[in-house]
């Protein structure tokens, strides 16, 4: 049975106390990031920096966020107030609340007001920011959202668009009943409704490319690249599959082949370009004189071709690129939203074969997500001080797998499963590459925003995966978990300290970890995470050397170099963590004894790794046995047969595959049923078999 809104108010509500009690915060902190997560998560907005700013003229504003590919500037404020019921949210409080945001931005441009605004606070970067790209036209667009825990009146269904200080500016409102929708969804996002007779004036010449009524509806599509642009420009990363995301994140430069077709042979883009495959939910198509066109799609996904779409928007952009004479040829295949799960990622996975990244391939259902998780559901963690239950660490691999858990438990089961698996236990893909990123990678990728962030680690794990799979082993899951303990503590203990003015936390903690991290380097020691893993918190030495680094960051960070006016900016930068590191023999004279005496050596650390390593090699092996053993001999023929014919087989598979054909009279050893698994793998991908 279907949540009510009221229900899910208060289950929210408690959820909000929880956090905030276990992460020593402000509730409205939390109500902050629990929904602007989401929309990361979703592709509607990009990252959040908090900003709270309350003077008492009329202005107010509660986060921000600068997206430098699209030029745009999301401002964020928030109607909350800790009800304990819910309540409605009527449009005066609507238009009265936006009305304090937008104060806020044209202050910011036309009165200066970073200037009446203490120099290191993060309203005072924001400001100054906000006037600073405004003088150099880099604020294209802005995006207003409001964030209610109230239920929007149904009168109030939109805020129309309009000019602010001469930039085009939206207006969005997420209240209870709207993030109810999406977090019910299923860990799908709010999906795009596109009416083509009102995006384009007319709809989109097709070609059905199914036969029979059971097939998947399919059809060859001409876009106007001006059409597609603008989508982008309007839509952004909500167009983009999850993965494509990914894989602009990790490749953000506009393909310099694609920008030289538009500027000097527009006419031959349809013949040199690939062009794009998308996903849809629905399709509406009509008869017309010209032939058949589309006229509306539900639930556009790009799957494969996010590069093609984004250079096109960037070159008419920047270049000032006419795109009238250019037309996209897409692939566009119906899938419903049931079979979406598992079929369009497989359409992506396919479509990008040919062009293959790390980052873009590394799927929720990728061998790592789906190795993490398994050892999250099993591996349980000791009991806290005090404690005497153990506990799960949650990993959630797809989005809403947590809730998803619950929703049809009785009380009793809900309350045991909140007991095993705790939600501030909870983590996802861009929390475990925060907690990853700031200690094998560099600390400026988390101050980047989630999905940057989460590109970069894909591409990096995605790489070390291919080389060595075993390396993923317990071992690393439990240190993962250590790491995931410091990060979240040092996110608690920053507030706490009296030097803390209100800003700047995420910067403060990725630095702070990381400069911990980089002291132990240079004296060839490790922080002792199974220490750590054992006890399920930080000694106290470890809790006060993270205190200690977080004020030398701060100290260090809030004085950016001349040129430089924003702090967050400056944390985004190479230079922020080089000039920090120049100073690491101060922070070393700062840390307690009691600290290095707990450290433990990196020849230690690297014969712990090397046995775990060993383990995992023996688990999949037997992983291996148990799936080859499944597999009907019949199977193991057609692929030695087709794999042959399509010369896709090594001498050493074919041998291999030649005893899995006498199973069980041979059994293959550890290492040829790890063979036999990727040509499986292979034989897939060349659609042998399903």
């Amino acid at each position: 049975m279907e949540q009510t809104t009221e229900a899910f108010f208060h289950d929210f509500r408690q959820g909000l106390m929880a956090g905030a009690e276990a992460n020593n915060s402000f509730q409205l902190s939390e109500f902050m990031d629990a929904v602007t997560n989401e929309l990361i998560e979703t592709g509607f907005i990009e990252g959040f920096e908090h900003c709270y700013f309350r003077p008492p003229r009329g202005m107010r504003v509660d986060g921000y966020w600068f997206n430098d590919e699209q030029e745009s500037l999301d401002l964020f404020v928030s109607d909350f107030d800790c009800r304990a019921e819910l309540a409605s949210l009527t449009r005066t409080e609507v238009e009265a609340t936006f009305k304090r945001v937008v104060n806020f931005f044209t202050a910011s441009i036309d009165n200066m007001l970073y200037l009446d605004l203490e120099d290191t606070s993060p309203e005072y970067d924001l400001s100054r920011q906000i006037y600073d790209r405004r003088a150099g036209n880099l604020i294209r667009k802005i995006n207003f959202f409001l964030i209610s825990e109230r239920g929007l009146s149904e009168r109030l269904q939109t805020i129309e668009e309009n000019n602010v200080c001469g930039i085009p500016a939206t207006y969005q409102i997420w209240d209870i009943s709207r993030l109810q929708r999406q977090r019910s969804s299923h860990g799908h996002k709010e999906v795009l409704d596109l009416n083509f007779h009102e995006i384009l004036g007319r709809g989109l010449s097709c070609l059905s490319a199914h036969l029979g009524s059971d097939a998947h509806q399919s059809y060859l599509v001409v876009m106007p690249a001006e059409g597609l642009s603008d989508l982008y420009e309007k839509y952004g990363a909500r167009l983009l599959e999850q993965n494509v995301r990914c894989f602009l994140q990790a490749r953000s430069k506009v393909n310099k082949g694609i920008r030289s077709t538009i500027l000097n042979e527009p006419d031959m883009f349809f013949a040199y370009n690939n062009g794009i495959t998308a996903t849809a939910q629905e399709v509406e198509t009509e008869m017309t004189e010209k032939g058949q066109e589309i006229i509306r799609i539900k639930d556009l996904q790009i799957v494969n071709g996010g590069q093609t779409t984004a250079s096109l928007f960037h070159t008419r952009r920047k270049d000032k690129a006419s795109l009238k004479k250019i037309f996209v040829p897409m692939k566009l295949s119906v899938i419903d939203s049931e079979a979406g799960e598992t079929i369009v990622p497989r359409i992506s996975e396919y479509a990008n074969t040919q062009n293959r990244v790390n980052a873009a391939d590394f799927f929720s259902n990728h061998p790592f997500h789906i190795r993490m998780e398994n050892f999250s559901r099993r591996i349980w963690a000791p009991p806290q001080q005090g404690a005497q239950r153990e506990t799960l660490w949650f990993y959630e691999r797809a989005r809403g797998q947590y809730g998803d858990a619950q929703s049809k438990m009785t009380p009793a089961e809900r309350r045991r499963f909140k007991a095993e698996k705790p939600k501030p236990q909870m983590f996802t893909k861009t929390d475990l590459a925060k907690f990853e990123n700031v200690w094998d990678d560099h600390p400026r990728w988390v101050n980047l925003g989630a999905q940057k962030n989460f590109a970069r680690y894909a591409g990096r794990i995605g790489k070390e995966w291919a080389k060595s799979p075993d390396s993923f082993n317990e071992l690393y899951y439990k240190r993962m978990i250590s790491r995931a303990i410091i990060f979240r503590k040092t996110e608690r203990l920053v507030p706490k300290q009296p030097w803390y003015n209100g800003g700047y936390r995420a910067n403060i903690v990725s630095y702070a970890i990381a400069s911990i991290n980089e002291c132990c380097r240079r004296r060839r020691q490790s922080i002792n995470h199974k220490m750590i893993w054992d006890t399920q918190s930080l000694s106290s030495a470890l809790s006060d050397s993270l205190a200690i680094a977080a004020k030398f960051v701060n100290d260090d960070i809030i004085y950016p170099p001349q040129g430089i006016s924003n702090i967050s900016e400056w944390a985004k930068k190479e230079g922020c963590w080089l000039r920090i590191q120049g100073r690491m023999v101060d922070l070393e004279r700062l840390l307690p004894d009691e600290f290095r005496d707990e450290l433990v050596t990196v020849e230690d650390r690297i014969v712990e790794e090397k046995s775990a390593k060993k383990t995992q090699k023996i688990d999949d092996g037997i992983e291996a046995q148990k799936l080859i053993f499944k597999i009907p001999i019949e199977k193991w023929t057609l692929v030695l047969k087709e794999g042959t014919k399509k010369n896709m087989l090594s001498a050493k598979e074919i041998g291999i595959l030649k005893v899995a054909e006498q199973i069980p009279n041979k059994i293959p050893s550890d290492k040829q049923c790890l063979v036999l698994v990727d040509v499986l793998q292979k034989a897939k991908l060349e659609g042998i078999f399903q």
